[in-house]
């Protein structure tokens, strides 16, 4: 009962403070791209402060992402990574389901910050224009991320990697930072949330330019490495 009293408050206090954040997207995407961003980062932190104050929950980085621009790729299990990954990233541009771009205001404000929205059917077209994004945000010289399972996986799940992912490899040309998130443990995608700390690791860089089994392969591992054995 305790687990349940503590998501209902995190439910009321979040998206009820989202309300106000999204409602002041179209003011401050007026205002320039600069506003447009202080509004986002100051939505993650409401999350991130609703999260530790009912929940219990916050993050521990293992160590710190390179400096540069990188292709990166993370395990996901929970949306709290997509919060914490936003602001500690740096403003990267992050590959999103196209159901999400659909939400009222919010889609609207999500292309406007620059997410590359992917159709999770990954036809052609589809697969053109997200690498059409891809080539654009690096252009610009912002990193990318990406959760290349295509959506988020119970704890100890590790499925093979959506074929969009080798497509943006491919096109970005960037070293890879495969990222294992935890989340699950504590998130699980169905069920109370439980008090706790989610670990982010990020690994070792990886070229551009290897085949696709390899890269890949590499990745997969690299993301897993905190699921349970």
């Amino acid at each position: 009962m305790i687990a349940w009293a503590r998501l209902a408050a995190f439910s009321v206090l979040f998206y009820g403070g989202s309300a106000l954040f999204v409602l002041a997207t179209p003011v401050t995407a007026s205002l320039g791209r600069g506003a447009l961003v202080a509004n986002v980062r100051g939505w993650i932190r409401w999350h991130r402060l609703v999260v530790r104050l009912t929940l219990g929950i916050t993050c521990r980085f293992e160590n710190q992402p390179p400096p540069g621009q990188y292709f990166f790729a993370g395990k996901h299990h929970a949306m709290i990574e997509t919060f914490e990954l936003a602001l500690q990233l740096g403003d990267p541009v992050i590959v999103l389901k196209q159901e999400l771009a659909r939400i009222p205001i919010w889609g609207w404000a999500a292309r406007r910050y620059g997410m590359i929205v992917v159709d999770r059917d990954a036809s052609a077209p589809a697969l053109r224009q997200m690498i059409r994004d891809a080539k654009a945000a690096r252009a610009a010289g912002r990193s990318v991320l990406i959760f290349p399972e295509g959506t988020r996986v119970a704890m100890g799940d590790m499925p093979p990697l959506k074929s969009g992912f080798a497509g943006l490899y491919r096109a970005l040309d960037l070293p890879v930072v495969p990222i294992a998130i935890d989340s699950g443990a504590v998130w699980p995608r169905k069920g109370a949330k439980r008090p706790g700390v989610v670990t982010f690791r990020f690994g070792d860089p990886i070229p551009p330019g290897l085949p696709r089994d390899a890269i890949e392969a590499q990745v997969h591992q690299a993301i897993n490495l905190l699921e349970p054995r």
